[in-house]
């Protein structure tokens, strides 16, 4: 009699044809799934369970000697629902597709993601280099946080050059030193939250080999979340880890919350070890939710993009809007240099400076009738929210003023509606300025 098989198989692929590579867009129908392994179920089962049967007492002393590290080679199979589950796995297979990545793993929220994250590479002494700036909860885990624990941090602008990386990665190290530790992450948000401002991956990664050479060298990672997983492959130029807020395009539909990190193995593990240990990662019910959307997320992003061209298109000449922080209407020549290295699309997100302050934005996002006065962004809704007095209202006045987050800042999410009903909505709403 043989064993019942698992219920499924890393990286199946049912749907391979000899000879051709398939789209991402094709492999989100069925990558990681074969249908034989869950009684023919077309689409994945939400499998509700916290814990898995071994086959045998020896199949399980098999998985704990490797998640203990007294066995080479990895645990196969499933055993308890904080470690993975196959909804899980399986999303997890399919988000690898789209960044070209060895492995993915997925959390609770793209804040448990980045603080896992963080907290797996950071001991006390060390030193994290990041690009400024991020989204405030990320600051605020850095500067507030892990500053706790002795953890100290070194900024760069979003524009920096490679010298001027290198010369931050320099005083990073040399911080370390002085409190016996390391530099333990370099970590990137491009496009930066909510100015849009592109950080160059590839003088990063240049930066790094010219510093910390080959040997102990710190991850770079970077946060996609404004252009992923469509308009930037951050791994192809040079990136480490990918971080993600799933809850934003990916899941796309503003119902759930997620996170997500794909990279190579050689430096997920060691964040899989402390998902394992905290519980950090994604429940079924969501990964199934995650699994569905992933199905239509180019379709979403596509429909998305182009509906944002169109409205910055009217924007850009309106005469109560000041400028556009829009990726499609770059002024600064190293900016653009780096979406034309970097990426394959300008979004769907982006800044609109009004004329005027804060009262002037408050009174344009009251007015608007078709797009959500919400924070978030990457549904199929148009959101618009009031960025520093609300997602970096807790980032102090000066450091606001230094990153650009200024008061007459809005940051629009475009969704998928008719371009141009938004577009009359965005016209009557600044009549109201």
């Amino acid at each position: 009699m043989t064993e019942t098989p698992p219920r499924r198989t890393s990286k199946i692929s049912p749907h391979a044809l000899p000879g051709r590579e398939l789209q991402p867009s094709t492999l989100m129908m069925g990558h990681g799934y074969d249908p034989r392994l869950s009684e023919g179920a077309l689409k994945p089962p939400i499998f509700l369970t916290s814990t898995f049967a071994f086959p045998s007492a020896a199949a399980g002393k098999r998985h704990f000697e490797a998640i203990t590290g007294q066995r080479a080679g990895d645990a196969e199979g499933l055993v308890y629902g904080r470690f993975n589950g196959p909804d899980q796995e399986i999303l997890e297979d399919r988000l690898s597709v789209w960044d070209g990545a060895e492995d993915s793993l997925v959390f609770s929220s793209g804040m448990s993601a980045i603080a896992t994250l963080l907290l797996a590479y950071c001991s006390q002494g060390d030193v994290v280099v990041h690009s400024g700036p991020l989204y405030a909860a990320t600051e605020g885990v850095i500067a507030k946080t892990l500053s706790r624990f002795g953890v100290r941090y070194v900024d760069f602008p979003a524009g920096a050059t490679e010298a001027e990386i290198a010369a931050k990665l320099e005083e990073g190290r040399a911080l370390a030193a002085q409190n016996g530790g390391r530099l333990a992450v370099i970590y990137l948000e491009s496009p930066a939250n909510p100015t849009n401002a592109l950080v160059d991956i590839e003088a990063v990664a240049a930066a790094r080999a010219a510093v910390c050479g080959t040997q102990d060298a710190p991850p770079i990672a970077i946060d996609n979340t404004f252009l992923g997983p469509l308009w930037q492959r951050p791994l192809r130029h040079g990136a480490d880890i990918v971080v993600y807020s799933l809850t934003k395009y990916v899941g796309g539909h503003s119902d759930l919350v997620a996170g997500g990190l794909s990279g190579a193995r050689v430096w997920l593990d060691r964040v899989r070890a402390l998902r394992n240990t905290f519980g950090t990662i994604l429940d079924p019910h969501t990964a199934w939710m995650l699994l569905r959307s992933l199905e239509t997320v180019e379709l979403r992003m596509t429909r998305a993009g182009e509906n944002a061209a169109k409205v910055c298109a009217f924007l850009a000449s309106h005469p109560k809007v000041e400028r556009l922080g829009y990726l499609g209407q770059i002024d600064d020549p190293r900016q653009q240099d780096i979406f034309n290295r970097h990426c394959t699309g300008a979004g769907s997100t982006f800044s609109l400076f009004v004329k005027g302050g804060e009262a002037d934005c408050f009174r344009f996002l009251d007015a608007l009738k078709i797009a959500k006065l919400a924070v978030s962004l990457g549904g199929t809704e148009t959101l618009a929210s009031h960025p520093a007095s609300m997602t970096h209202l807790s980032v102090p006045p000066e450091r606001k003023a230094l990153l650009g987050i200024t008061d007459n800042l809005v940051r629009v999410s475009i969704g998928i509606e008719d371009a141009g009903d938004l577009i009359a909505d965005f016209e009557q709403a600044l009549a109201a300025v």
